[in-house]
């Protein structure tokens, strides 16, 4: 509806406004007034500036998760590259393979113990520090081109028992 249509349709709202405001005294048509403004600025506070200042005090708590939302999308997109990297990166040979795996798995000490059988290798855990496992794992992926395909880790103390079966394409042939 444009302004002059609608402008025309409330003519006769208008009018009878002004002629009921007119049958009143000066003391009740203060009064209505005041009361129109009070209601006129209830409905502004309502839908105006409450929802705005209620925006405002979400905001920091809203930035923040947003924040932590970004840096873990830059912290995947880093480890997709990474990935897409290694993904193009040369198979190891079978013995290559298994050096690697040798390399990291000394690294642990005597929480860790590897067994390879056909094309998996199984690490054997007792009370490794996850610090070191999380080490050994980058290590196995990078340098030997496998990744974990069963766990079965309990946590013990300070570290992690259990077994972690890896498979991959350096293992796959001898």
């Amino acid at each position: 509806m444009s302004q002059p249509q609608l402008l025309k349709a409330l003519s006769p709202l208008r009018d009878r406004l002004t002629q009921a405001m007119a049958r009143l005294n000066a003391r009740e048509r203060r009064l209505v007034q005041f009361a129109a403004w009070v209601v006129g600025l209830g409905l502004v506070w309502w839908l105006g500036v409450s929802p705005a200042l209620q925006t405002l005090r979400r905001a920091p708590e809203r930035q923040a998760q947003l924040s932590q939302q970004l840096a873990d999308v830059q912290r995947m997109a880093a480890t997709a590259a990474t990935l897409r990297e290694q993904g193009n990166a040369r198979v190891p040979a079978h013995n290559e393979a298994l050096g690697a795996l040798e390399r990291a798995t000394a690294s642990l000490g005597p929480q860790g113990q590897l067994s390879v059988l056909g094309d998996r290798a199984t690490l054997t855990l007792r009370n490794a520090d996850p610090t070191a496992l999380a080490q050994w794992l980058a290590q196995a992926r990078l340098n030997a081109r496998v990744s974990p395909v069963e766990t079965q880790l309990t946590r013990e103390g300070s570290g992690w028992s259990g077994s972690v079966v890896l498979s991959g394409p350096g293992l796959a042939g001898e």
